[in-house]
């Protein structure tokens, strides 16, 4: 027993001299002054971070599969198929009926029409050609297998006649040939490579599992396509490819998918253009390897949105890769569940309109996360953006979050709001980074307005933060350095644990803290004592201390520190450009020494 104790008593002390030695919070009361840094004093050389393009990523080479000549074929040579229910009639050379199932046999191409009440079309071709399938207004229900079933072919196209409509559906139960089977289990179900393309459209009402699958590759050209699947909405297993078609999924699994885990080239989901609109219990696009999206219209609702709460083990992200996420270009409306764009490893935005609401991270990597371009406005989230390394180039962020705004730590752990609870104590301080380069970002946030369990280098573009009101979270937190070199950053929040940039840094920094908050809505100016505005910004919300970091500033000049009074001229989250300022009350001045100016009145 006394052993027993004793080893608990060894065990508290060990954890309490730990949370001393990594506990940077001060009383909700106090300020703490954490401009210093061990960061290095040499110019910082911008580090462009995660830049790869879908081009960069491909790996996969699926000319095999798709041929320019597979798009055009000969009405004159086509093997004409009218579907009854009372019989099937055949015009040509390839298919011959068995029962209620239309079986083709050899390479050719099958215009078929007409509708089977409970029947079903089954490819099974033993030659290398191709096995052409025109869908020309066809009502096809099977209730008991797949309707069109895709059991060998080499490579089977099947083309969605223009202007017409095309229905298949099946039942909630199949019975297969063989007990231990369990495929196919899609209403359209291919075991080889499979194209769909055309003017026309297709609904499948896929209630046993999914929609449509190819165990190969699965490449979607055209057409304007239904889906409603009581599992997964899209599945090509070795790849799945989409472009220039209009695509609806309700699924009560993922939307799109692809989930070959053996063969690290393939496994990925290739949409190059087109129209999608997902909404999926599960994940809305999920990537055992690449999500890769070059253009397209996306309204992507996942797991219910940003409203609903979801246990641990359930994954509800509007798209998701083990390996690689990269989004070339494409407007995108989504509301998600869980993180909105994600990746397991690393992630790149190139370009894009977005429009985000989360229950969790709106952008997230577990490893590398580099924005490079586009237009992104997160409306709401846990945290807005978040990875180890983060990297921003380019690109306009707007970001609302209920705790961090950008967050550069461990998160792959399932911390997040809907990914399970976080753990508690003090993050641990890694090789953790954020880096800007460029671009313009605004963040609002209840908890840090940036959280970097590491260090901050900024070399370039515009960095805003109305932060939290609460003492126990700053507008700006970093727990290595914070080496500003170029670019503007002003950050409002409390004075708890407020911060400014580094004294490793080259450009200057000023942190202000005042005797008591400021209301939300109050106008922050600062002058030179000569009367030359430097810079006007009003913050949202109720604010005890600023830190702002300018090119404008200079060593040996004096400034004058105001707030309140009336501002007119244009306005961009609270920063005023040509300006008209009346007076408020003048609070103090100073004058800038060092690379560091805490003002203290």
């Amino acid at each position: 027993m006394e052993k027993r104790i004793f080893n608990l008593i060894l065990i508290f002390t060990m954890w309490l001299l730990l949370m001393m030695a990594c506990d940077n919070t001060p009383s909700p009361t106090s300020f703490t002054d954490k401009s210093s840094d061990n960061g290095s004093n040499s110019e910082t050389v911008p580090n462009e971070g995660f830049t790869k393009t879908v081009s960069d990523a491909l790996t996969e080479n699926y000319s095999d599969h798709e041929i320019a000549t597979d798009y055009n074929w000969n009405a004159a040579s086509a093997t004409e198929i009218t579907l009854n229910s009372s019989g099937i009639a055949i015009s040509g050379n390839g298919a011959k009926v068995e029962g209620s199932t239309l079986k083709i046999k050899s390479a050719g191409t099958y215009r078929i029409k007409g509708s089977l009440d409970d029947g079903r079309i089954l490819v099974d071709n033993d030659d290398d050609g191709i096995v052409r399938l025109v869908l020309d207004g066809v009502n096809i229900h099977c209730s008991t297998s797949a309707p069109i079933f895709i059991k060998n072919a080499k490579k089977t196209i099947i083309v969605l006649a223009d202007g017409n409509e095309n229905y298949v559906s099946d039942g909630a139960a199949y019975v297969f040939d063989d007990p231990e089977d369990d495929e196919p289990n899609a209403a359209i179900f291919s075991n080889d490579d499979v194209t769909i393309y055309g003017n026309g459209a297709l609904k499948v009402d896929a209630q046993y599992n999914d929609g449509i699958t190819g165990k190969d590759g699965l490449i979607i050209a055209g057409g304007e396509i239904v889906i409603s699947a009581a599992d997964d909405g899209i599945r090509g297993k070795d790849y799945l490819i989409i472009k220039d078609a209009t695509i609806t999924v309700k699924a009560g699994g993922d939307g799109l998918k692809s989930d070959n885990d053996a063969d690290v080239s393939k496994g990925y989901i290739d949409i190059e253009s087109g129209t999608l609109n997902i909404t999926a219990s599960g994940d809305a696009i999920q990537a055992e390897t690449d999500a890769l999206i070059r253009d397209g219209e996306f309204n992507i609702v996942a797991g219910g949105g940003s409203s609903v709460r979801l246990n641990e083990d359930v994954s509800a992200k509007a798209i998701k890769a083990e390996v690689y996420t990269i989004v070339d270009g494409g407007n995108f409306t989504i509301n998600a569940t869980d993180d909105a764009i994600h990746s397991n490893n690393s992630l790149a935005i190139n370009d894009g309109t977005f429009l985000i609401s989360t229950g969790d991270d709106a952008i997230h990597a577990d490893t590398l996360l580099g924005i490079n371009g586009g237009n992104i406005q997160i409306n709401k989230s846990y945290e807005g953006i978040e990875s180890q390394a983060i990297t921003i180039n380019d690109g306009t962020i707007n970001i609302f979050s209920s705790d961090d705004g950008i967050n550069a730590a461990d998160g792959s752990e399932g911390d997040g709001m809907n990914g399970g609870p976080g753990g508690g104590g003090m993050p641990p301080v890694g090789n953790f980074s954020l880096k800007i380069n460029g671009g313009y970002i605004a963040i609002q946030s209840v908890g840090d307005g940036i959280d970097i369990n590491g260090s901050v280098d900024m070399t370039g573009g515009v960095l805003l933060v109305n932060g939290p009101t609460a003492n126990m979270n700053g507008a700006l937190d970093y727990n290595r350095y914070f080496k500003i070199t170029g670019g503007t950053v002003i950050a409002a929040g409390s004075s708890g644990m407020a911060q400014a940039p580094g004294t490793s840094s080259t450009q200057y920094s000023v942190l202000i803290n005042f005797r008591s908050a400021l209301a939300g809505g109050t106008v922050f100016h600062i002058q030179t004592s000569v009367g030359e505005d430097i810079l006007s910004f009003v913050p949202v919300k109720n604010y005890q201390s600023i830190a702002f970091s300018l090119p404008e500033l200079r060593k040996g000049t004096t400034y004058d520190v105001y707030y309140g009074g009336n501002i007119t001229g244009t306005e961009n989250d609270g920063l005023y450009t040509d300006c008209v300022y009346s007076p408020g009350t003048k609070f103090t001045s100073f004058t800038i020494n060092n690379v560091i100016t805490n003002v203290y009145n």
